[in-house]
């Protein structure tokens, strides 16, 4: 299972973005966003748990972003709006997680990464 990210590129700081992740339909009860930028660890920005029940982001993009996905079409999305030049960094989509305590969760598979740029 590879998951496939698109719709990355560069815009200006307040634009919008889409980014899409193909991955197997299975695997979407327990999927999320990662991102990392330079020098920066890796962080979740939003993840769907339980299928679609409790959904999670961080609180640097609430109310901006959004986690959806598309079982028919084995897409996963992540809706980003008024983007800020902080949210420069590598996404990344990953599928099949599981708890494993404290609030954290674990995830099997990866993708490559898609970058987002935004510029003030």
């Amino acid at each position: 299972v590879q998951p496939v990210e698109s719709g990355g590129g560069s815009v200006q700081a307040g634009e919008s973005m889409r980014l899409s992740c193909t991955a197997p339909p299975e695997y979407h009860y327990c999927a999320g966003w990662f991102r990392q930028a330079p020098g920066k660890e890796r962080e979740e920005v939003a993840g769907i748990r339980d299928g679609g029940g409790p959904v999670y982001y961080v609180d640097s993009v609430k109310g901006r972003f959004t986690i959806s996905h598309d079982v028919w079409k084995g897409l996963l999305y992540l809706q980003m709006n008024s983007l800020k030049p902080e949210d420069t960094a590598t996404y990344y989509c990953a599928v099949d997680c599981r708890h494993v305590g404290g609030g954290k969760y674990v995830y099997n598979f990866w993708g490559q990464g898609t970058q987002v740029t935004v510029s003030s």
